[in-house]
């Protein structure tokens, strides 16, 4: 339990110290500069891994963490927030569940403004899904599962703390219409995307980080977002189809392939920490299979290999656009990004809550 705890500490640092340096050259729309891997900017990596953070806090109530989360978003509520989309939505995620345990004032108005405008406003495919649309590109049409963890989790968190119902209903009624066209019946796994205009899944891909978004993300709703019995029946019927394809899927080495079922692709370790964290959760509450236990230990000892002196986790994949091919997901570079030390601080924290409960029970 040391060694875990000792890498949280570290994860963090890695996380906070992280800086873009030049290598990816991605404009938003506006103009302005893309930045998806200092911790400083207002986007999506960073918003996972504030999410991580925050949680992390909720665990241990660390008054040094809970100031590095807050002077964040004091800092960015000061200087003006970004034009609103799928992805700006994650950091205002990770500050919803914060508000929620919280209660600062600070964070009352900029919150339920944006639920306002994302409800009102964001751009819907048919059958009411939000289109994701992102800083630097218009996806018309295009319903992508990393959506449900950025806005629909936003809205049930949001919704919870506020008490107000319809922000849980729409990202219900969200998390719906995402199964409908994203999970493949056929093997229980989610595919990354779906198009209304050419309705097609793209390349079929059964992408891993974007299962693992969906692991963590069903598991978190039925946790801190306040949905009913009927939708969390469903839901976990969902994510245990999706259980079972991903016990036979991974790796001896503990990981997940980036193509979830080719193992010529390189082993990931964001959606291993993701789906460990899923695994080793679902165990604690009572869900899946017995083996998802011991996977989600398995994972853990993965991601703790992989973290590096400076608190880095290595063998993260870097942003994954929506790929027409499956070469496409298999040529994505490797890059150290606040998502990856997120998913592994989930999958870290998760691992302490077991020690702690088989050490207490000793």
């Amino acid at each position: 339990m040391r060694d875990m705890r000792s890498k949280l500490d570290l994860l963090v640092r890695g996380m906070t110290a992280l800086r873009h340096d030049g290598r990816f050259d991605e404009p938003n729309l506006d103009g302005t500069a893309g930045d998806y891997i200092s911790f400083d900017s207002w986007e999506w990596p960073q918003g996972v891994g504030l999410y991580g953070l925050v949680c992390l806090w909720r665990h241990d109530r660390d008054p040094k963490l809970l100031k590095t989360i807050e002077d964040w978003y004091d800092r960015h509520l000061r200087a003006g927030l970004p034009p609103m989309n799928i992805n700006t939505t994650g950091p205002m995620m990770a500050l919803a569940l914060l508000w929620g345990e919280t209660r600062d004032p600070r964070w009352e108005t900029p919150l339920g403004q944006w639920a306002e405008r994302l409800l009102r406003d964001m751009p819907r495919t048919p059958e009411g899904g939000f289109q994701h649309n992102v800083s630097d590109k218009i996806n018309d049409d295009e319903l992508w599962d990393d959506t449900l963890f950025m806005a629909g989790l936003f809205l049930a968190f949001y919704g919870r703390a506020a008490g107000r119902q319809a922000c849980i209903d729409e990202a219900v009624r969200q998390f719906l219409v995402h199964a409908r066209y994203l999970a493949d019946p056929k093997t229980g796994l989610w595919f990354h995307g779906w198009t209304f205009a050419g309705r097609h899944n793209f390349a079929r891909a059964l992408w891993a980080r974007g299962n693992a978004w969906i692991t963590v993300g069903i598991l978190d709703l039925i946790e801190n977002g306040g949905v009913g019995k009927p939708v969390e029946a469903y839901l976990l019927g969902v994510l245990e189809a999706q259980i079972e394809a991903l016990l036979h899927l991974q790796a001896p080495s503990g990981a997940w392939h980036t193509l979830l079922d080719d193992p010529t692709s390189y082993e990931e370790m964001s959606a291993t920490a993701g789906i460990g964290y899923g695994l080793m959760k679902a165990a604690r509450l009572g869900f899946g299979p017995k083996a998802c236990g011991p996977a989600g230990r398995r994972a853990l000892d993965a991601v703790l290999a992989s973290i590096d002196e400076n608190g880095v986790l290595g063998n993260v994949s870097y942003g994954t656009r929506m790929g027409h091919d499956l070469q496409f997901y298999r040529d994505i570079p490797i890059q150290p990004t606040g998502y990856g030390q997120a998913l592994a601080i989930l999958c870290l924290t998760e691992g302490m809550i077991h020690a702690e409960a088989a050490e207490a029970a000793a």
